[in-house]
């Protein structure tokens, strides 16, 4: 029987209002073939594979036994054992032939085993914001530059010097430290508001006013800029006195005060670098004893008995600048200061005893002290029997030598007045004063060596008459010492420097030390070549800050990087000489550097390593510094010297 037409064919069908609708248009296409079996690669199951991961990852062994990942391309991989020279991948990112570390995978130095050692693991000490089955996020970033989860890995070394962390922010408040010793335009150059504004930003001031509010001298600023403020300082002293109760310093914010008063005359200090009340104490006395080497006591107490009110200005003119270096110094930081003890030129036992019979031989009656020093170091000096320098004394010899420039300006050769607070604060000694410099062959004389290379010879004598004797006495020094060849030892141990680390404690990881011999009051220390002008490691590396790499070599930053250790020291000599402190051996760790204090009644022994260094480790490296400077005590120190 035969269907009636209805104008609907077999794949269509009729929608409500009897319209046909193709089937087939609306059917999904077919789904291709199901794949039977998986074709595997032979080499896949025969080493780890990185088929999860869209590069290709190796581990790093750093020289200090701590591991790190980085991604090399195959071939680049491949060949890193084989090639002598620097390799970089393709990819950009740093090789371990560039970084000197060993790669897993590659044959040992020295070796002609291809096995590879898959037996190592990846450890992270440093989150990072990836999840961890990333890889690819320790190689994230620019070309040619690490990331910062490779700067985080890098930065768990134990090889990372002290303070390579510091940010360019300077968080420690020592950003603008380079701009501290720059002085305050005068008035025509600059407004009242601008020049107080560069003066608020001195990290340290240094102040001294009479008791009846007269100014006297202050490191930064004139007496129009600072004579309020000394009125202010004042006024608040004088209360306090009032009440019986002599201030003794006080705190605003992260600045500190500190008031010394010593007889007629007011003595502040304002800092913001960390330092105890007693270390600035310490450089407020010694800024007195300065002003007592000009007039001594006697004529000091004289002036303001008579007229409570004068203007001590006049009677100081012409040291400022003796001043002015000193307190620069103890900005900077002066190991000597914080310390109280002396430096010496390292030279042999008996090459010193040599220079000291050349001394004594050519003794003249007058003579009372006699000194050769190098570069601000005692080489040699000759006392009577019963008396010594104090150290205070010397720490003004040598500032007014080889820091405030005055005496080696004159040239040639200069007598000068001066009162040794410390020996006798009541009258004047006699300072002859000649450096040896070497005469050119045309017969001019060179230009002069840098400070820490000069030489001079100091005759000191009670008599105000005996300049020629004490120049005759220094001809036949110079002649003794040219003769039997100590000029020209003691020539090449300035050029020598002070000792390194690496020479004294081999494989320490120790940057820096000061060892002071507390029967002596002497101090040496390592060499400050790491924090003088360069962030560089000992191995050439540079501070690595994951997305810039910083690398600083100008003398302001060398001048911040040794402001910055002995802030450490400062803080960590605080802590050890504190009021009822016990402490004898103290531990500290920082994120930019770990460091050792070790007080004993024998020694004082102080050190910086990086953040990353054991305490096992620093304690090692610190015992056989202080071996080292037991064993080469005679060479380091002067022990008792020639005496008469």
């Amino acid at each position: 029987m035969v269907q009636p037409d209805d104008g609907v064919g077999r794949n269509e069908i009729a929608d409500d209002n009897g319209r046909a609708v193709d089937v087939e248009a609306d059917r999904p296409p077919p789904l291709p073939p199901r794949r039977t079996s998986i074709q595997l690669d032979a080499g896949q199951l025969a080493k780890p594979t990185t088929a999860l991961s869209s590069i290709d990852v190796q581990t790093l062994s750093f020289p200090d036994g701590s591991r790190g990942t980085f991604e090399a391309d195959s071939q680049a991989a491949a060949t890193a054992s084989s090639s002598k020279g620097t390799s970089k991948a393709p990819s950009g990112h740093a090789t371990p032939v560039e970084l000197g570390g060993f790669v897993p995978g590659s044959a040992l130095p020295g070796s002609g085993s291809d096995v590879a050692d898959d037996s190592v693991s990846v450890m992270s000490f440093s989150p990072t914001l990836r999840p961890p089955a990333d890889l690819a996020s320790l190689v994230a970033g620019e070309m040619n530059k690490k990331s910062r989860a490779w700067a985080m890995l890098r930065s768990q070394s134990a090889a990372v010097q002290p303070f390579q962390r510091v940010k360019l922010d300077a968080s420690d408040g020592l950003g603008d430290f380079e701009n501290e010793f720059e002085e305050i335009p005068a008035e025509e150059r600059l407004n009242d508001e601008e020049r107080l504004v560069l003066w608020r930003s001195k990290l340290k001031h240094y102040m001294i006013l009479s008791s009846a509010g007269k100014p006297i001298w202050s490191r930064h600023g004139d007496l129009s800029l600072i004579n309020s403020s000394m009125g202010v300082v004042q006024t608040i002293i004088s209360f306090y006195e009032g009440m019986e109760n002599p201030l003794q310093g006080f705190t605003a914010g992260n600045t500190r005060f500190v008031v010394s008063t010593e007889g007629p005359l007011y003595f502040v200090a304002i800092s913001r670098l960390g330092e105890s009340d007693i270390q600035l104490r310490d450089q407020l006395k010694a800024l007195y004893m300065q002003i007592l080497s000009t007039l001594t006591l006697p004529t000091l107490t004289k002036i303001f008995v008579h007229r409570p009110s004068t203007d001590l200005r006049t009677p100081l003119q012409g040291t400022e600048s003796l001043l002015s270096s000193l307190a620069d110094s103890f900005t900077k930081g002066s190991p000597t200061s914080l310390l109280g003890a002396l430096e010496c030129l390292k030279i042999r036992k008996s090459q010193r005893h040599a220079i000291n019979n050349a001394f004594l031989k050519v003794r003249t009656e007058k003579l009372l002290y006699g000194l050769i020093v190098a570069g601000g170091k005692l080489v040699s000096v000759i006392r009577p029997r019963r008396h010594s320098l104090h150290p205070s004394d010397l720490q003004l010899i040598f500032n007014m030598l080889f820091e405030s420039g005055g005496i080696k300006a004159g040239g040639g050769e200069n007598w000068v007045p001066l009162c040794l607070p410390a020996f006798n604060n009541s009258g004047y000694l006699y300072m002859y004063v000649s450096f040896f410099d070497e005469a050119s062959s045309d017969g001019t004389r060179p230009p002069a060596p840098s400070p820490e290379k000069q030489i001079a010879i100091i005759l000191i004598s009670p008599d105000k008459e005996s300049f020629y004797d004490l120049k005759e006495m220094r001809d036949n020094v110079a002649d003794s010492l040219t003769q039997n060849g100590s000029l020209d030892i003691i020539k090449a141990a300035v050029k020598l420097g002070r000792p390194k680390v690496t020479n004294v404690a081999p494989g320490s990881p120790i940057s820096h030390f000061l060892y002071k011999s507390r029967a002596n009051v002497q101090f040496c220390m390592s060499t400050l070549d790491l924090f003088s002008g360069s962030t560089r490691t000992s191995q050439g590396s540079t501070v690595d800050d994951g997305d810039e790499t910083i690398e600083r070599n100008s003398d302001n930053d060398g001048l911040v990087s040794r402001r910055r250790l002995m802030t450490h020291y400062h803080q960590l000599h605080a802590s050890v000489h504190a009021r009822h402190s016990h402490l004898k051996v103290l531990h500290c760790v920082g994120q930019d550097a770990t460091s050792l204090a070790w007080v004993t009644p024998v020694f004082e022994f102080y050190c910086v390593a990086g953040p990353n260094a054991s305490r096992a480790v620093l304690t090692q490296g610190a015992n056989k510094i202080i071996q080292w400077a037991k064993k080469e005590e005679e060479r380091l120190f002067i022990i008792g010297g020639g005496v008469f």
